[in-house]
């Protein structure tokens, strides 16, 4: 079974794009499924099946959409922090020491990535970051001028 986006009646017709792997590995569960799903989520078109998703059952030939919308949430992510939290304390700082600066936790991990997908849908263009710059900071030989 293919998924494809529908065009809308009254406005322009979505992107169409061809997955093109390279020489990138296709098993079930890739980073490069991860990003047609969030591209094919955001409205392009690219023919694809959901077999290679986490969560497809081989056996079954059925997607588990709770499974996915675990790793969509960061599911996966939220469950490394607490077992990294409960065996080495200590390493668990070290890694996710912005997380920690942020207030983000294993627990509202999930709600803060809800918010960041609300946000993006509610305004979806791009903000260019300011560049931070040290005024007591020596050029680098090769930005001399």
């Amino acid at each position: 079974e293919q998924y494809l986006v529908e065009a809308v009646e009254d406005g322009p017709a979505p992107f169409y794009v061809v997955l093109d792997t390279g020489l990138a590995r296709t098993t079930t569960g890739a980073k490069v499924f991860s990003v047609m799903k969030g591209v094919a989520d955001g409205g392009v078109e690219i023919p694809h099946g959901v077999s290679r998703f986490p969560g497809y059952n081989r056996e079954e030939k059925k997607l588990n959409a709770e499974v996915l919308k675990k790793y969509i949430f960061g599911g996966h992510v939220s469950d490394y922090m607490t077992r990294i939290q409960k065996e080495d304390p200590q390493k668990y700082e070290k890694h996710f020491s912005q997380f920690i600066k942020a207030g983000v936790t294993p627990a509202n991990f999930a709600e803060k990535w809800a918010a960041v997908h609300k946000a993006i849908r509610a305004n979806p263009v791009a903000k260019k970051a300011e560049k931070k710059t040290d005024a007591n900071a020596k050029p680098k030989a090769y930005n001399k001028k």
